[in-house]
């Protein structure tokens, strides 16, 4: 299967992605994120209205694999998340841009966006791994 990283979400290096929309910004993994987890068994998100800031932790995704800790790609404050995630983590997996995505923020500092890679630059670092 290969794996696609859409033009509108900016990436880190921990396989987070953020899409801007309007102010709001769409948080998820990547589907190379996810393709490396493997099967996913649970997913700990943050509360509505909790903050998140760039860089640091901000819940975990559990496969059969490994615990592996979410990191938020910019600073905002969490106006959804995605509860269909939070009841079948199998959605991750199906469409991790879609479906599948994990929080919604209020972004606070638009120009972090900035500092992501863009989706050729995140293709290029994850080609071969």
């Amino acid at each position: 299967m290969a794996l696609t990283f859409p033009d509108d979400c900016r990436y880190t290096d921990s396989h987070e992605y953020a899409r801007l929309e309007g102010d709001l910004a769409r948080i998820g993994i990547s589907a190379f994120a996810v393709d490396q987890l493997g099967d996913i068994v649970f997913v700990e998100l943050p509360e509505v209205g909790a903050s998140i800031r760039a860089g640091q932790g901000f819940g975990s995704v559990e496969s059969v694999k490994a615990v592996e800790d979410l990191v938020a790609p910019i600073s905002g404050v969490v106006e959804a998340r995605n509860e269909a995630v939070l009841a079948s983590p199998e959605e991750l997996q199906n469409d991790p841009y879609g479906e599948g995505w994990l929080l919604v923020v209020r972004a606070t500092d638009a120009g972090e966006m900035q500092v992501l890679m863009d989706a050729a630059t995140y293709s290029s670092k994850v080609e071969g791994h």
